[in-house]
């Protein structure tokens, strides 16, 4: 893991468990972010991103913490292991974090309690529409958010009911308890901008690890997800989706956006498959016994 120091701003690769206390940042991709290479060649303060950056380490810095992790800069992304690594370990990352602090750049500065009305710059904020911070609002349970100011808006516990309001998201604190068909609906309307990413940004998500291969195509890669969840879970909710474009399909969905109703979707009981044979994957398909009552 890479990190930044927040003083020098320059970065220290750690290893295994011998990882220091660090804050990390979640922030909407726009454009000029800063990369690895503008900051090995000292181009980052020249570009509209640096303001991400030096916001975030000022923050970390007053908050006592001398590493942070920023994913525009801290990845190299001309190296494809590296960058199969990172998407592989990003939600434990956001997890282990001691702090998540959450960039909110189209968010305007005003009084906390205006940002509790549907109407607001934070609930209109489009941070809640992407992909990727799926993932980075779920797996660190202390997030700050701050907007394009970096004024503090709340925390993730403080502004739980907005949030959720906005997200449809019923577990929040909890997502453990739900099922994968719910945790699914939470990512149906979200974008992104490489169309396999629609299912690379949800391994963490489900505690899957998979190859990351871009140019497979969306519904490759939202197909080989759901394999690796069937292969790790008897979570039977994964069939509850509905698809109105087709009129025929199989039993997985080619995209993740037919889960986009399934939010209420709630498993009965462990009973009914405890004495089920597995599901997996066969040369012929998906294999699976279900009971059918005469």
């Amino acid at each position: 893991m890479r990190l930044l120091n927040t003083t020098t701003l320059t970065f220290t690769d750690f290893f295994g468990d011998d990882i220091p206390p660090y804050t990390i940042l979640s922030h909407r991709w726009e454009d000029s972010e800063v990369t690895f290479q503008d900051m090995q060649n000292g181009r980052g303060p020249e570009m509209a991103g640096w303001v991400k950056i030096r916001g975030c380490c000022i923050q970390a810095a007053s908050d006592g913490f001398t590493y942070t992790w920023i994913d525009s800069c801290c990845i190299d992304k001309s190296s494809s292991a590296e960058l199969s690594e990172a998407i592989n370990s990003m939600f434990r990352w956001y997890q282990n974090a001691h702090v998540c602090y959450v960039y909110l750049s189209d968010v305007t500065p005003g009084p906390g309690q205006a940002h509790s009305q549907e109407e607001s710059s934070f609930s209109q904020s489009k941070w809640f529409s992407r992909g990727w911070t799926l993932q980075e609002l779920i797996a660190p349970d202390n997030i700050i958010f701050f907007d394009r100011e970096w004024t503090e808006i709340g925390t993730k516990l403080s502004l739980r009911e907005t949030i959720e309001r906005i997200t449809g998201i019923t577990h929040l604190v909890q997502p453990d308890d739900a099922c994968v068909a719910q945790k699914m609906s939470w990512a149906a309307r979200r974008e992104t901008t490489r169309p396999e990413d629609q299912a690379y940004c949800l391994m963490g998500l489900f505690s899957v690890n998979m190859p990351v291969i871009y140019g497979e195509g969306a519904k490759k890669a939202f197909y080989r997800l759901q394999i690796e969840i069937l292969s790790r879970s008897e979570d039977e909710s994964i069939f509850a989706w509905r698809d109105d474009r087709y009129e025929f399909g199989g039993l997985l969905a080619e995209s993740v956006s037919a889960f986009e109703h399934s939010g209420d979707v709630t498993e009965i009981g462990e009973n009914s498959w405890q004495s089920r044979a597995p599901i997996f994957m066969t040369n012929k398909g998906l294999q699976i016994e279900i009971e059918v009552d005469p």
